[in-house]
């Protein structure tokens, strides 16, 4: 609240959604002793039904003063530390004009049919398709009387047509997968989505960056049947290659180095502690890769290699990102909340092709010909800048570039068959630059 200006600090309208329901939880006491302070403030507690679930989700939805609206998504939670010495990012929509004629109220639950589904892939009918799963995700918090009804309905009178992505978050719940006339949610929901996007063909490879890993058994049953097969989809999978796939990691030598040092691994999970896990590990450890690509423990990068330098080796990764990569160009980036778990994504499909999902998340997938509106387009990476520049751009012949922001180092660099991930219940001795050791109470 303070960073409001003090004039209209108190005029505001504030609505807080947190997943805190414990009512002894420190942070929900926190938050409402916070928030007594304030006439304006109301906390709202997200319906947990899962036991191991959390409210992931990090988003705003403003309500502006010149009557337009704006989302913005991002993957810093609101502490801190987390806007200041680590790494984030933040997708903002355009300012959302209201409709010239108010919409009926929309309905509890987005109901689409075949053609809603396949509009993401066409710029026209994206920001629609948005609009609806963004008000299926907000309608699906008053399932336990949250209260956000109100709100919802008035985001529903503006305009999304500008709008040049596709949402794809989770809710939740028991969720039938072969539902077509409904917002998706999880791994299914995002299989749907890349169904449309069309790739390039060669090689490729999704690179999976995130800052928690779960607990995911001890083979990679889910992580390759649900997690990388809904992210191999696309519109020409039947010709493409199927991309290989890299999860880039921190081990405890990146964190020691951070900005924050070993503080930051606070907010950085994995476990190798059980014998499931141990196993993890090893299909892992083939396909893990260091944040911070000058890592003296990890496989030396070619001789010739043209490291492209992002800036943020020593700000330790809370973002979380998901890009394919082709032979020349980036085929499609998802920048969410949702790391690797099951939580997040949803278990695999049981016999009913219901999926389970334990958590709230929210995210935006973005390509080239959507953001641009032309099939031609092409999408390239940029470091240290939003804009592409030519040391970075291929051959486009005259046809529209899209820069899109890489927070890590490019060439990857593997880890070491011996090296093993930052893990935030493990002690380290061998001080970080601060000077201070990491000591775990067991």
């Amino acid at each position: 609240m303070s960073h409001f200006d003090e004039d209209t600090r108190h005029l505001v309208k504030v609505h807080v959604v947190h997943g805190f329901w414990k009512r002894e939880d420190s942070n929900r006491i926190y938050l409402e002793e916070a928030a007594k302070q304030y006439k304006n403030v109301r906390m709202h507690i997200a319906n947990m039904p899962e036991m191991f679930g959390t409210h992931h989700s990090k988003m705003m939805i403003l309500f502006r003063h010149d009557d337009t609206a704006q989302v913005i998504i991002h993957t810093a939670n609101m502490i801190p530390k987390d806007w200041t010495n680590m790494t984030n990012a933040v997708w903002k929509s355009p300012l959302l004009p209201k409709l010239s004629q108010s919409p009926d109220q929309a309905p509890r639950e987005s109901l689409r049919n075949d053609k809603d589904a396949e509009g993401a892939a066409h710029s026209s009918e994206a920001g629609e398709r948005f609009k609806l799963d963004l008000l299926a995700y907000l309608h699906a918090y008053d399932a336990r009387r949250v209260g956000l009804g109100p709100l919802t309905d008035e985001l529903a009178k503006y305009d999304f047509s500008s709008v040049r992505a596709a949402l794809i978050a989770s809710v939740p719940g028991r969720h039938n997968i072969q539902d077509s006339s409904r917002t998706a949610w999880g791994w299914p929901a995002l299989g749907r989505v890349l169904k449309d996007v069309p790739v390039q063909e060669g090689r490729s490879e999704v690179v999976v960056q995130i800052s928690s890993i779960a607990t995911l058994g001890a083979k990679d049953h889910w992580l390759q049947n649900c997690l990388f097969d809904s992210l191999a989809s696309s519109k020409n999978q039947r010709t493409a290659r199927k991309p290989t796939f890299r999860v880039v990691f921190p081990t405890a030598d990146e964190v020691r180095r951070s900005l924050d040092g070993y503080a930051s691994g606070a907010s950085i999970h994995t476990k190798v502690k059980s014998a499931q896990q141990a196993k993890q590990l090893e299909y892992l450890r083939p396909i893990f890769c260091h944040w911070a690509n000058d890592t003296l423990g990890g496989k030396s990068l070619p001789k010739d290699a043209v490291v492209r330098d992002a800036g943020r080796q020593r700000a330790a990764p809370h973002i979380k990102t998901y890009i394919r990569y082709g032979e020349e160009t980036i085929d499609w980036a998802l920048l969410t909340s949702a790391n690797i778990s099951k939580q997040a994504w949803g278990e695999a499909a049981n016999a009913s092709r219901e999926v389970r999902i334990a958590s709230w998340e929210v995210g935006v997938l973005v390509w080239p010909s959507l953001l641009a509106g032309d099939e031609q387009a092409k999408m390239v990476g940029t470091f240290k800048t939003d804009m592409p520049t030519d040391d970075v751009t291929p051959p486009t012949n005259g046809k529209p570039v899209v820069g899109l922001r890489i927070p890590y180092n490019l060439p990857l660099q593997p880890y070491n068959r011996d090296e093993e991930p930052w893990v935030a219940e493990k002690s380290y001795s061998e001080p970080d630059w601060k000077g201070l050791a990491w000591n775990i109470e067991q």
